[in-house]
């Protein structure tokens, strides 16, 4: 069933891999390493829109604070009453609490879809979802600072396999402990200054905001390491874009 995401998200990354290989080594790993950082921009390109109505979202829910505020006063210890006028007030302005989420959420289909492919080439495996042999076997050997890109640290399935043959172990620990360690750095930030664009948030905003600065790291810090290089090299970009998406893009009113 989900076949047509697999080969969409692999002939995207095949077309800026054919694309480099114009003017770079076709088999080397910094090709295909930038293959995937085009595929991340590619999607990112994408979500633009959804991205701009997150914002959008963002600044009307800041600019509500004020009156959440008042229902909190007026509403007391009436949690349920007070949630219920927030979900009103929010319905009357237009605001979606979920629009914050949605441009990660819809990232999450494309982020399998390469965790998938990634995780099943290997060097002499058949080509799937529109990749012909030759090109599969040469992405399973191309490596990043020693490392194939389809490997992870746990060393588990047929990329760890073509670990194990091409390189040693060793150093493919050792890259993915960078990257994982890299992307935790990477993602505090991005969502540090998601915070700081979105403003100051009070209640269960507020809680919302500490959760996932704290805790969206936590969780590459503890999943990273099951990711193949590839992969790792994926969200570590991403989480770039969405830094400098945030960090210079126009601020909420009253962001500081």
């Amino acid at each position: 069933m989900l076949d047509p995401l697999y080969t969409a998200v692999a002939w995207v990354l095949a077309r800026w891999h054919d694309l480099l290989a114009t003017v770079l080594d076709p088999a080397g790993g910094l090709t295909w390493a930038m293959a995937i950082v085009l595929l991340v921009l590619t999607v990112r390109g994408l979500l633009l829109p959804v991205f701009l109505r997150q914002q959008s979202s963002q600044r009307a829910a800041h600019a509500l604070q004020p009156e959440v505020e008042e229902l909190r006063r007026r509403h007391g210890s009436d949690r349920a009453g007070f949630a219920l006028a927030v979900r009103e007030l929010q319905r009357e302005r237009g605001v979606s609490p979920l629009a914050g989420c949605l441009p990660g959420l819809l990232q999450l289909p494309v982020f399998l879809a390469l965790f998938h492919v990634l995780r099943r080439i290997a060097p002499g495996r058949p080509g799937r979802y529109g990749w012909s042999d030759a090109l599969t076997d040469q992405a399973a050997r191309a490596e990043l600072l020693g490392a194939p890109i389809s490997a992870s640290w746990t060393g588990h399935g047929p990329a760890g396999e073509a670990a194990r043959q091409l390189a040693a172990l060793g150093d493919v620990r050792l890259v993915s402990t960078v990257l994982v360690l890299a992307l935790c750095g990477v993602t505090y930030l991005a969502q540090r200054a998601t915070v700081r664009r979105s403003g100051p948030a009070t209640g269960q905003a507020a809680t919302v905001q500490r959760v996932l600065l704290y805790g969206a790291p936590a969780a590459f810090l503890v999943t990273g390491f099951v990711l193949p290089i590839g992969v790792l090299l994926y969200w570590t970009t991403n989480g770039l874009v969405t830094w400098a998406q945030h960090r210079f893009g126009p601020p909420a009113p009253g962001a500081g």
